[in-house]
This record gives structure tokens, C-alpha cells and sequence, in this order.
């Protein structure tokens, strides 16, 4: 056997993983390379086209260039391949064409899927992967047949109007937040058809493929009693509590401002749509910059937590913010175990939570701070990209295509992490979780 074969049996999963990933943008550069990819008379830098290929693996959307006047329509289909790669994950394309092959799905293959999907067992990982794929496809496919037609009023030929409906469709389901109308969602800030058919779709993306599969079975499975896992509780009722909190906070916060001049429809949905694209989505219905302060920084927050576990999504996750909340809560109230839903939390999610939201406060502190000293933009600006990096969420007040080669790199890293999540991240760096063979005496230590 050969040496690099061994070294590769000697990575762990989640060495495999981020190893894919990096092949993944290795393999996405080569391609939004190609001359044909490109208009006439573009010429991209290396720096970039590394950057664009980071963005669409991490289904980010932060973009250096103009989509629409850069790619040609091979470019654009290539795009969209990227972002169906990075968003439905390495492993579950790869599993699936494994599966159309007939290759038999080994253990060290579970495992793959297993870390990819953020999963903790390896029951049904393949049955998990072939529901994901159909869902997301027919959920793909039907939201571009329905905005390709309704496009058909704004665009002069059909295929013009698909292209639009079907890129749309993909960017707002995988959370891409790339665009090819070169103003995001803008020119439409005021068909609210389009909206609503985005958003469902940026929620369909973001709130978890587990969360998808169980609706799908308590909707099409004849059972009396169908009981939600605990997992989709909590993911459910955060996710949407986020929406409707960022949608009153952006309402209430900008009614003398942005708003002011605005009838209670335009101030509903612009407000709902910029809630729920922070959620991962990155696309746009307005200038971002036009906000105040404030709301800027309620929107830096919402996508700090990002979606949820196990979708298309980045952040710390909503689950890790929900179990944060009820340890904070439950702790104030002298309890010393969290019970919910007639259910009660393992103390080893508790401190991942805690873990995983530490890590990335440190991470994006880092990046903020090493932004401010390699750039000369604003520090919201400057909060504003960090956070919406991490979260792979992709809105931007306009700074991206300015920064320095230095403050790219930074905002790779921090879409990478984003994508892959902390914890991976973390086991990365790490080994495999170790017993302790011995203790020492333990003493109390004064906090607070």
C-alpha cells in the first residue's frame, strides 16, 4: 500500500472532511477558472477566484465582483453547481453518487456522513442521505418552475426568465445568497410574490434537514401519534422565535427612519425579509447601510446564531443558542438540571453549547480586530462583515470588493469555520475524545 493511501486511512473523519472541503474549493477555483466561465474581457485575480469558490463551497454569498457582469451563462451553471456542492454537503453528494453506482456504504463511510452531517449515531445515516437529496431537489425544482414563470413578466425570453428563477431558487434554498440580477433582490423590493417564495425557501434551506424529514413524515405517515424528537422542538420554535423577533426589532427600530415614509405592507416585509434572510439566506430587498446603527447590530447578532444544526447554514447554530438561554435561565433559578418537554438535557450538550459559542466570540473578536488594524472602513462595517461571514449569511454593507488582500483571507477563514462549524473545527485541531486515567483532588475556585 502506498504511503499516501495510509496516511489518508490514518486521517479521522473529521480530518477527511475539512480535507474534502479543501479539495472542494481546490476543484471550484479550477472551474469558475476556465475562460469559458467568464465574459469577455474579464480578467479575475487568483485571490478572487479563491475567494468566489470559498463563498460558494461555504454557501456564503459575499462576493468581491459583480455575479452578473463577471460569469457568462456556462459560469453561472457551474455557480450554481458550487453551490448545490456546498450546500447539501461533500459527503451527501457523495454518498448519493455512490449509491447510483451501487457501492456499498462501508462503516469509515457512515462515519464520513456522520461528521458531516453533524449526526451523533450511525442508524439510518444512509436513509438520511437519500431523503435529504430527494427533499432538497424537489424543493429546488419547484421553486424555480414557480419563480422561472412568474419571471416570465420581467424578462423578455423564457430562458432568460428559468435561468433567473432557477438560480434564485437554488441561491435561496442552499442560502447562497449570490445573485445574477447584479442588486440581489432589490428590483423586486416591492413585488412581495417573490419575497414570500424566497423566504420560504431560505427557511426551507436553513431549519435543518432533520427538522424537513420529520414534518415530511408526520404529514405523509399514517400515524394516530406522531411525537416530534426534542431536537426538532427546539430547533423549530427558536428559528421562527428569531425571525419574529428580528422582524419586530428591524420594524420597531427604523419606523422614524428607513421606515418613515413607508406604508405598513413595505414596513412588514422589508422588515420580515432581512429577519429571515439573516437567519443564512444573504440576500437582499435594500441598501443594508441605509439601517441605523442599531439595527445593524441586531442584525450582526441574529447572524452570529446563524441556522440550525445539520442544514445549509453557518453560525453558532440555534440549538446552541437555545440551550445557552435555558442554562442561563435554569441556573438563575438554583436548578442543576435543565428539563423541557418532559425531557431532560445531557450535561455534554450543555458545555459543547457553551463551548462552541466561546470559541467563535473569540474567533470573530480576533477577526474584528485584526480587520480594524488591515482596514480603514468603519468598525459597524467592519461587526457587520465578520458576522455575516461566520453565519455564512452573505449580506455586506458594501465593504467586500474593498478589502485588502490580508482582510479576503481573513473573511475566508472565517466562511470555512462557518461552514464546517466549530465543533468540527475544534476536533480538527484535537485528537479523538481521551478518558482521564487518573484525578487529582478537586477544589472550588471563586467565580464571579
Amino acid at each position: 500500500m502506498t504511503n499516501w493511501k495510509l496516511r489518508l486511512q490514518a486521517l479521522t473523519p473529521v480530518q477527511l472532511i475539512v480535507s474534502y472541503y479543501f479539495l472542494a474549493v481546490t476543484v471550484s477555483v479550477s472551474l469558475l477558472s476556465l475562460p469559458v466561465a467568464h465574459k469577455p474581457g474579464v480578467d479575475i485575480t487568483f485571490i478572487d477566484r479563491l475567494f468566489t469558490a470559498v463563498s460558494a463551497v461555504s454557501v456564503t454569498g459575499l462576493t468581491v465582483m459583480s455575479t452578473a457582469d463577471t460569469f457568462s451563462v456556462t459560469g453561472i451553471f457551474i455557480l450554481a453547481f458550487v453551490l448545490q456542492f456546498g450546500g447539501i454537503g461533500i459527503m451527501t453528494l457523495g454518498t448519493f453518487v455512490w449509491l447510483i453506482m451501487g457501492k456499498k456504504i462501508g462503516l469509515k463511510e457512515r462515519q464520513l456522513i456522520m461528521t458531516d452531517q453533524n449526526q451523533t449515531n450511525l442508524s439510518g445515516i444512509v436513509n438520511l442521505i437519500r431523503q435529504i437529496i430527494v427533499l432538497i431537489l424537489i424543493i429546488e425544482l419547484i421553486g424555480g418552475i414557480i419563480l422561472g414563470t412568474y419571471f416570465l413578466k420581467y424578462y423578455n425570453t423564457w430562458q432568460e426568465a428559468y435561468l433567473q428563477g432557477f438560480f434564485t431558487s437554488i441561491s435561496a434554498t442552499t442560502n447562497g445568497g449570490f445573485d445574477i440580477t447584479g442588486q440581489s433582490l432589490i428590483p423586486f423590493a416591492n413585488d412581495y410574490f417573490i419575497q414570500f417564495i424566497v423566504m420560504i425557501l431560505i427557511i426551507l434551506g436553513a431549519i435543518g434537514f432533520p427538522v424537513l424529514i420529520e414534518v415530511k413524515d408526520f404529514l405523509f405517515k399514517k400515524e394516530k401519534r406522531y411525537r416530534f424528537s426534542l431536537f426538532t422542538k427546539i430547533t423549530s420554535i427558536t428559528f421562527f422565535a428569531l425571525i419574529i423577533f428580528g422582524t419586530i426589532a428591524i420594524a420597531s427600530l427604523e419606523y422614524s427612519y428607513f421606515f418613515k415614509d413607508k406604508e405598513w405592507h413595505e414596513i412588514l416585509f422589508f422588515s420580515l425579509f432581512q429577519s429571515t434572510a439573516t437567519r443564512s439566506g444573504g440576500l437582499a430587498t435594500m441598501d443594508i447601510s441605509l439601517y441605523t446603527e442599531t439595527t445593524l447590530l441586531i442584525m450582526c447578532a441574529l447572524m452570529f446564531i446563524g441556522a440550525s444544526p445539520s442544514s445549509v447554514g453557518g453560525g453558532i447554530r440555534t440549538t446552541t443558542f437555545a440551550l445557552n438561554l435555558l442554562f442561563l435561565y435554569h441556573f438563575a433559578r438554583g436548578h442543576k438540571s435543565i428539563k423541557i418537554f418532559r425531557r431532560e438535557l445531557l450535561e455534554e450538550d450543555l458545555r459543547k453549547s457553551v463551548v462552541v459559542t466561546m470559541f467563535a466570540v473569540l474567533i470573530c473578536f480576533s477577526a474584528i480586530v485584526i480587520l480594524t488594524i488591515t482596514e480603514s472602513f468603519s468598525f459597524i462595517s467592519i461587526l457587520f462583515e465578520v458576522c455575516s461571514a461566520f453565519g455564512t449569511t452573505g449580506l455586506s454593507m458594501g465593504i467586500t470588493s474593498e478589502l485588502t488582500s490580508v482582510g479576503k483571507v481573513v473573511i475566508m477563514i472565517l466562511m470555512f469555520i462557518g461552514r464546517i462549524g466549530i465543533l468540527t473545527f475544534l476536533y480538527l485541531l484535537g485528537t479523538k475524545e481521551r478518558k482521564d486515567n487518573f484525578h487529582y483532588p478537586k477544589e472550588r475556585v471563586i467565580i464571579g
